[in-house]
């Protein structure tokens, strides 16, 4: 990866310390899970709809050791703000659907929910034995179910008051590019994406009249704490550098890539876009494999 590439990907990591604070998220209230990895795709997002000017959000961790930190720091750069920060399970039906009751209850709307929340896997498919691949499902799609039946309640649920005048609003799943096709994760963690990329397009139809809309956002191979293995394992061959060569842009993503592609679903800017799974992966997810310089 050539030193050009490197300051390119730097001033993405840091563009939010020259960018002017924005309006994309005006007022909304949103959830978002997953977000206790310093840095992971849900702190990167919970950053950016501060940017943004979210009113109030909503961080949800089954780890919460760094959400303090991140609270502080939203808190002190974002002081118009509000964060509230949860410690719980994001499979778990009551801790999902009381927060979002709680959301309705304190700001009178829900407007996003980021159902962000996952664990990766790595085994090969004869030592995948039961437990695992549905623990797998549970974190990965079962957290995303509940997001889609409790936050789309919640965001027909309107409160005198609240601003908010109609239903609607915006619930993104983070999927993968695993689960488009073979060749980018385990069993198990392919099919719990694949479950969540066909949430996205079933909760859209089954939403239908209610303004409310689904999406997944589909990442290719990012740089965040879930992934850490995979470029530890490179450094220590001297392969760093060729980490992401699949892909047409020659180069792995970040988080905060990522966190764009949510806020423009999150936002009024996606207002016509449904039901769909949009990959994020510098276009690894565009082309069968082939021969580099060949057609096929």
């Amino acid at each position: 990866m050539s030193q050009a590439t490197l300051a390119r990907i730097q001033k993405i990591q840091s563009h939010l310390q020259t960018a002017p604070q924005g309006i994309r998220l005006k007022d909304k209230v949103c959830i978002l899970t997953g977000v206790g990895s310093e840095r992971g795709i849900g702190r990167a997002s919970a950053l950016l709809f501060a940017h943004e000017g979210a009113k109030h959000l909503y961080l949800l961790d089954y780890e919460a050791e760094h959400l303090p930190k991140t609270k502080a720091y939203i808190e002190k750069t974002y002081p118009h703000v509000k964060v509230t920060t949860i410690e719980a399970d994001a499979s778990d039906e009551d801790v999902i659907s009381s927060l979002c009751q709680r959301a309705v209850e304190e700001n009178g709307r829900l407007d996003v929910f980021f159902a962000n929340a996952g664990v990766a896997t790595a085994n090969v498919l004869p030592n995948i034995d039961f437990d695992e691949f549905e623990n797998t499902l549970k974190i990965n799609t079962i957290s995303c179910f509940l997001a889609l039946k409790h936050g789309s309640a919640a965001m027909q649920d309107i409160r005198e008051g609240s601003g908010k005048t109609e239903s609607g609003g915006s619930i993104i799943m983070t999927a993968s590019v695993a689960g488009i096709r073979s060749g980018a994760g385990s069993c198990d963690y392919s099919a719990s994406k694949a479950a969540v990329i066909s949430l996205a397009k079933t909760g859209a139809n089954q939403l239908a009249g209610t303004n409310i809309r689904v999406t997944a956002v589909c990442p290719g191979l990012i740089s965040t704490g879930m992934t850490a293995m995979v470029f530890d394992a490179a450094k220590e061959r001297g392969t760093l550098a060729k980490v992401g060569q699949l892909n047409p842009l020659r180069r792995y993503g970040v988080a905060e890539e990522i966190a764009s592609a949510v806020l423009f679903l999150a936002s009024d800017e996606s207002s016509y876009v449904n039901g769909i799974e949009l990959p994020v992966d510098g276009g690894l997810s565009s082309s069968h494999p082939v021969v580099p310089g060949k057609l096929a």
